[in-house]
């Protein structure tokens, strides 16, 4: 049966992966996202805007029903708490917690019916802290709140909520860091693209079409049992 996904942030990275996966799997895909996106419907939107969030899953659910949420919308902010002003706390929590909250609000009352599946896409910074990392990390343990709460308010409704944890994936803003970082620093991209791979016990950084196949799991039948969870992927990162 083909299932209606919302997604927001759809239009790059691991939010583009996590679409293609599930337009690969016969599904209909929404993104929510300030840009265009090139799989599924894109509706543009601005999910630091709560009423525009709430209006965007409306005019969805209208017409479809809601069966998968994935909360995927996010930045990062490398700061320590000196370095982190006011304007960027705010920015911060408005795209990457409220920007969820706000999906998933709108989203849970068109869910109950016929349940279904949230996931968060959260990072290793749910669960371990990192260096110059103070607001980005605050947001993103927050979002694996937000999934354990949710959860345990809509089993009853057997709606699932999740956060899968991504450690260092190769995307356009993880490619952009290392070259910005290259150029304040003068390092070498090669050596700096080594080095991260060094820091993953696996020995490389990940892929976002791996995420996406764990949000694929996570969305279906097979994980009917799962709720609730932080699911790393990481290379054995945070195992350390």
């Amino acid at each position: 049966m083909q299932r209606s996904v919302v997604i927001t942030g759809g239009a790059s990275g691991i939010g583009l992966a996590i679409a293609e996966r599930f337009t690969k799997l016969g599904d209909r895909v929404f993104n929510l996202d300030i840009s265009q996106g090139s799989v599924g419907e894109t509706l543009i939107c601005d999910v630091t805007d709560h009423q525009a969030v709430t209006n965007a899953v409306n005019q969805i659910a209208a017409k479809h029903s809601i069966d998968v949420v994935v909360s995927n919308a996010g930045r990062h902010l490398s700061a320590n708490i000196e370095n982190t002003t006011e304007a960027d706390f705010i920015s911060m929590f408005d795209l990457n917690v409220k920007g969820a909250f706000s999906l998933v609000q709108a989203a849970v009352p068109h869910m109950k019916a016929q349940g279904g599946s949230i996931i968060f896409v959260g990072s290793d910074q749910s669960s371990v802290a990192k260096s110059n990392s103070c607001a980005y990390n605050m947001t993103k343990h927050a979002l694996a709140s937000l999934a354990k709460t949710t959860a345990i308010d809509y089993a009853q409704f057997n709606i699932r909520s999740n956060i899968v944890c991504p450690g260092t994936i190769e995307t356009p803003l993880y490619t952009k860091a290392v070259e910005a970082y290259c150029a304040r620093s003068g390092a070498d991209i090669a050596e700096v693209h080594q080095a991260e791979a060094n820091e993953q016990p696996i020995g490389r950084i990940g892929q976002p079409n791996e995420v996406a196949a764990m949000v694929a799991y996570l969305a279906s039948d097979e994980a009917g049992f799962v709720t609730g969870a932080l699911l790393p992927i990481d290379g054995g990162y945070t195992a350390r």
